[in-house]
């Protein structure tokens, strides 16, 4: 059951709030648990059976490394090591393929795989090194620690937190009829990205994809990668936005992951925006670390594209990903290298595009060869600048590319701050309830004639 699904919209969705709003205060905390719970059972009783088993291993392996901190250094690195080993195994496991056997082990069909892993991965990894460190206690609720690794608000885009952060917004929780209002908002603008942008964008790329691209002419692919890129973000974003939603729903203020990255002026522009607290998590546990201890700015640099190659490979597991993450990693060293220059000043949201559209050729195949190949296309190696495709794709899909650029910018929401005129915010309020509504009717409508909107374009 994925967010955007009709009966976790009708039915789960206003079912757990219900039920989670009449709950006496002193058991919110159980009854979200539990409702997380059968949201994960939806996924299947082995997948249920599976998070649990993470959930309870990582907690004894924090609750051992914080007891024996105080002890050994030597003893206190034990559980750790183990926790740490058995989170990147079962990482490597689901989303790579060479782990055949943990399948047959587990009596697992061999389309399994544990929604949300690499997300919650990446959260229960954090919160060992930080207490292994001793910049926090182990979390000694259960109950509260289950919902920092499976609250099913978090569970598909995150955001992925400090446990310190997570903390800090339980404890504050609010709610009331402005957060209910903003948490709504907030759930269909991430549903309309996702079922009338991305499930739309994808429909064009799947359609270039499916053509040889030995055949390929050079617009029909540059068509094809626009699209997968503008899919990408409103995939990731609308997922992530339905799921911060969510939470104000239930009083919890999570943060936003996506800050409108595309067309940025700046690589690194986009980098501080794109899935910002995974970026922050790499930072904070793979490139500070390192760099740190090292005093030649070259190696800080060659460590700073070697964390940004680890990104890179975390979101595809690929040879291929990995080759974005250093691609994505060198431009931004090149960039400060050249933050004076008055051509990037001039150019920087062009070439900001068409770098990143670039790169993500890298990031959409499964192979650096199937890359190589289909880069060759775009800069017309294939002898064709358009043909027959082109055309029909273009006058299918031209407006769609158009209004999606527009909307993946924040150009209305900058326009709307800039204005300075009570009046133009006043009327905008008021139409936007009733644009809500709207937009859950055709996205409704939608989902309904399709069957399903469960497209993902990177399992995480």
């Amino acid at each position: 059951m994925e967010y955007s699904s009709l009966l976790f919209i009708y039915g789960f969705f206003p079912v757990s709030l219900i039920l989670f709003h009449i709950t006496p205060k002193r058991l919110k905390e159980v009854m979200l648990l539990l409702l997380s719970i059968v949201f994960c059972s939806f996924f299947g009783v082995r997948y249920l059976i599976c998070i649990a088993a993470y959930v309870l291993f990582n907690y004894a392996a924090a609750r051992l490394t914080d007891a024996l901190r105080k002890k050994s250094a030597v003893l206190c690195f034990i559980p750790f090591a183990l926790g740490m080993m058995f989170d990147i195994f079962v990482l490597f496991s689901f989303r790579t393929e060479r782990f055949s056997v943990v399948y047959r082990a587990l009596r697992l069909h061999e389309g399994f795989f544990p929604v949300g892993i690499s997300l919650f991965t990446l959260s229960a990894l954090g919160y060992l090194i930080d207490v292994f460190n001793g910049r926090l206690r182990s979390e000694k609720n259960i109950v509260r620690y289950s919902l920092y690794i499976m609250m099913f608000p978090r569970l598909l885009m995150g955001p992925v937190l400090r446990y310190d952060t997570f903390r800090r917004i339980m404890n504050s929780r609010s709610s009331g009829t402005q957060e209910l209002g903003k948490g709504l908002t907030l759930f269909i603008k991430g549903l309309a990205k996702k079922v009338l942008a991305a499930d739309t964008l994808y429909a064009l790329y799947i359609a270039v994809r499916s053509y040889d691209t030995r055949d390929m002419s050079a617009v029909t692919a540059w068509l094809g990668i626009t699209a997968y890129v503008l899919c990408l973000y409103f995939t990731l974003s609308g997922i992530a936005d339905m799921g911060v939603g969510i939470g104000y729903c239930f009083g919890f203020r999570f943060p936003q992951s996506f800050n409108y990255p595309m067309f940025s002026s700046r690589i690194r522009y986009f980098a501080a925006k794109w899935h910002v607290q995974v970026i922050h998590w790499f930072r904070n546990y793979i490139t500070k670390p390192f760099a740190s201890s090292m005093r030649n700015r070259y190696l800080n640099k060659l460590i700073f594209i070697g964390a940004w190659t680890v990104t890179g490979f975390w979101y595809g597991f690929t040879v291929s990903s990995a080759l974005w993450g250093a691609l994505m990693g060198t431009a931004i060293v090149v960039e400060n290298k050249l933050r004076n220059s008055r051509m990037l000043k001039a150019t920087g949201i062009i070439y900001t595009f068409l770098l990143v559209t670039v790169f993500s050729v890298f990031l959409a195949s499964d192979t650096v060869s199937d890359g190589l190949a289909y880069l060759l296309a775009m800069i017309g190696g294939n002898r064709s600048l358009t043909d027959g495709l082109t055309l029909y794709l273009l006058r299918s899909y031209l407006v769609v590319l158009l209004v999606t650029m527009y909307a993946s910018t924040d150009l209305f929401r900058n326009m709307l701050v800039r204005s300075g005129r009570q009046l133009l915010r006043k009327i905008f309020s008021a139409v936007t309830p009733v644009v809500m509504v709207v937009l859950l009717a055709v996205c409704t409508a939608l989902i309904s004639s399709s069957g399903s909107s469960g497209m993902l374009l990177l399992r995480l």
